[in-house]
């Protein structure tokens, strides 16, 4: 194995797979940040290039557009408030606060700096750690994607601002939302209001387009500022920025791991893990009033905790030959066309290969710094382009986006639908985030439900599946902390305060 190790590190420095490799970081940035092209379309793009390249050679290009992709979305999250992969949601809730205050550069080095982090601890467990993690993977039925769904839409209550309830009423939203289409049952359609396209249900794409960019549109078209925020470069403010990112080593930790582990989950994924993230991010501050507002925390967490997905995604394909997520399936595809069986034959028969690509998800994540490092600065030329030519742009971009992704004009109309719902829904004082992160449970909570239901018909009935099972029930008590913590410790606080309160008055 070491061997296999050291082998796989100097291929992946190798001066031809360092040339592939940046352009493809620099593609996958390209890809990740344009709202709609996600990292699957980038990697499937690719996969057909990479028919002529030595199978090394052809991994890494696809692994390094992958890592790029992933932190790409970030930027136009950051600077535009639109998402550009769903990952990069969280990312959104005080990346573009930030940028508001004048501190754009800062907020996208912590991103870069987060992810590349992020990126290099999640191919840590890759490596050292495959087989142990794919064998927990596999303990994850169908109870359990229904428990760490509804662990996940405890989550609201982190996301809701100033008001609980409209914070609820946005994640029921989405919980509708995600009922449109087949009833995974009867096989009848629901809500689909005789439009046959429906019946496959709301792409979460065009909906969490749409849900940030076109009521960002609006809003900039209403405040009439020529620009976006006045924005004024600060010298020094890479090195403080990246000393800063690096003086926070328990939430960069924390939100890995819980990236790593989410991220190897089928159906889960980095928009989940960064969910996750906040949460605990936000739970575990002396501040948590101060997210949403333009915390760098935030933006911390979220990304490293979406990139470290990058990598654990790939475990259960590396070690098992299962794809843990739409990427990964698409790089099993890639992997066959070099004639590369995953499972434990791979490291056995090509295990060189099989380590210089993971070993080349580091070198990627290095290259990734270095090549976002230097486009930061042109990153940021997007806020003096003046609102008038910016609004346009943004939604030719979002309608682009939307039809790509199936090449469907309904996919348009969900966009444009999701957004004039989104913009009402703001001005009431719902913000999106709930009802992004309801429609992304609400499939992985009922999917979950049904087929547990299913298997306790024919096993041993639907509480002891549901409520025995040692991950449910970790799931379980970790939903109950969730829902019941922010409470006792509000009280806390309260009673806290009281007592000062009287003390000073005496």
């Amino acid at each position: 194995m070491i061997d296999s190790i050291i082998q796989g590190l100097l291929n992946s420095l190798s001066i031809g797979n360092l040339f592939v490799m940046s352009l493809a970081v620099v593609g996958g940035i390209i890809i990740g940040t344009l709202p709609g092209l996600s990292a699957t379309m980038g990697v499937a793009l690719l996969v057909p290039l990479t028919f002529g390249m030595d199978p090394a050679t052809g991994l890494l290009a696809l692994g390094a557009l992958y890592t790029a992709a992933m932190f790409g979305g970030a930027n136009s999250a950051i600077l535009i408030n639109t998402p550009g992969t769903p990952a990069a949601v969280a990312t959104t809730f005080d990346g573009y606060p930030m940028t508001l205050k004048g501190e754009p550069d800062r907020a996208l080095v912590t991103a870069l700096v987060a992810s590349v982090i992020g990126g290099i601890i999640g191919t840590l467990f890759l490596i050292f750690l495959s087989q142990p993690l794919a064998t927990f993977a596999l303990s994850f039925g169908p109870p359990e994607n229904f428990w760490l769904a509804i662990f996940g839409l405890t989550i609201i209550g982190s996301l809701a601002g100033k008001s609980l309830l409209k914070g609820l009423i946005g994640g029921a939203l989405g919980l509708l939302l995600a009922l449109i289409g087949i009833d995974p049952v009867s096989g009848y359609p629901r809500f689909t209001f005789g439009i046959r396209n429906l019946i496959e249900g709301i792409n979460l794409l065009p909906a969490m387009i749409g849900f940030f960019s076109i009521p960002q549109v609006i809003r900039l078209i209403i405040k009439d500022d020529k620009y976006i925020t006045q924005y004024q470069p600060k010298k020094g403010i890479y090195k403080r920025t990246i000393v800063e990112t690096l003086k926070k080593p328990v939430i960069l930790l924390r939100s890995s791991l819980i990236g790593t582990f989410i991220g190897m989950l089928p159906g889960a994924g980095g928009n989940v893990a960064s969910f996750v993230a906040y949460n605990e991010t936000k739970r575990f501050s002396k501040e948590p009033q101060s997210f949403g507002k333009g915390n760098v925390d935030g933006v911390v967490t979220s990304e490293s905790a979406n990139n470290a997905t990058v990598s654990s995604s790939l475990i259960p394909l590396l070690t098992l030959g299962i794809p843990g997520s739409p990427v990964a399936a698409v790089l099993l595809g890639g992997l066959l066309i070099h004639g590369l069986k995953p499972g434990a034959a791979l490291f056995e028969e090509a295990g060189t290969i099989a380590y210089t690509f993971m070993l080349g998800l580091i070198t990627a994540n290095l290259l990734l710094l270095m090549i976002g490092l230097w486009g930061t600065r042109y990153f940021v030329r997007a806020l003096t382009v003046p609102v008038h030519y910016l609004a346009p742009i943004i939604v030719v971009l979002a309608v682009i986006g939307s039809y790509s992704i199936r090449n469907s004009v309904l996919d348009v109309y969900v966009m444009l639908a999701c957004g004039i719902l989104g913009y009402f829904a703001f001005k009431v004082g719902i913000s999106a985030g709930p009802i992004v992160l309801g429609l992304i449970l609400g499939v992985i909570a009922e999917q979950g439900f049904v087929l547990s239901v299913i298997i306790a018909d024919s096993v041993s009935g639907a509480f002891k599946l549901f409520l025995t099972r040692p991950i449910s029930i970790l799931l379980i008590i970790l939903t109950i902390l969730s829902i019941f913590a922010p409470i006792f410790v509000n009280r806390v606080q309260r009673k806290a305060q009281g007592e000062e309160g009287t003390r000073m008055g005496a």
